[in-house]
């Protein structure tokens, strides 16, 4: 019972920071404003994570981990509308179940490579088969911003879950599939 207990604050934690790393960026995010957001005291949060740093490579290292479960989903099909599709509704879920850690995932786009956004960025691109077509990158960036956009708002007004058709359908157009009505 105390290794679910840990796990969930530890999920908890992550989920935050995620969301803070993801809008201000892992320099411009203080410890302090992850134990403020989860609402322990900073030497609470030192007890699960004992630098920034540390912190920092736990979200990175569950970002990744989502990233490979999406490209796990789509592994064995083809290129093309049915598998952009199938990644789509996977980080659908995924951003549903965890909006920060999907928006950090998705900010990590274009980011430092040595912050871990390289292992991120390589899954994604792998699940959608970018392999350096400018148009497919810009579609796949966009069809991501568009996912992590909507989810956030659809979270924030409590709608999440009756948004999910829309947001796919938003998403999956950003590829240039057009979704039928």
């Amino acid at each position: 019972m105390a290794k679910v207990f840990r796990q969930q604050i530890d999920e908890g934690i992550l989920e935050r920071a995620a969301t803070l790393f993801a809008r201000y960026g892992i320099s411009q995010t203080s410890v302090q404003s992850v134990a403020d957001a989860v609402g322990m005291s900073k030497a609470g949060l030192l007890h699960y994570f004992p630098t920034k740093d540390a912190l920092h490579d736990a979200v990175v290292a569950r970002s990744e981990a989502l990233a490979r479960e999406v490209l796990a989903e789509v592994a064995g099909q083809s290129h093309g509308p049915a598998r952009d599709r199938r990644a789509i509704e996977a980080l659908v879920d995924q951003a549903i179940a965890r909006p920060g850690m999907v928006a950090y995932l998705v900010s990590s786009a274009g980011t430092d490579p040595d912050s871990g956004a390289d292992r991120i960025n390589a899954a994604v691109f792998e699940a959608f088969g970018v392999d350096g077509d400018p148009e497919r990158t810009v579609r796949v960036l966009g069809a991501l911003g568009a996912l992590s956009m909507t989810v956030l708002a659809a979270h924030r007004a409590g709608k999440a879950l009756p948004w999910r058709a829309h947001v796919l359908a938003t998403s999956v157009d950003a590829l240039g599939h057009h979704t039928p009505d």
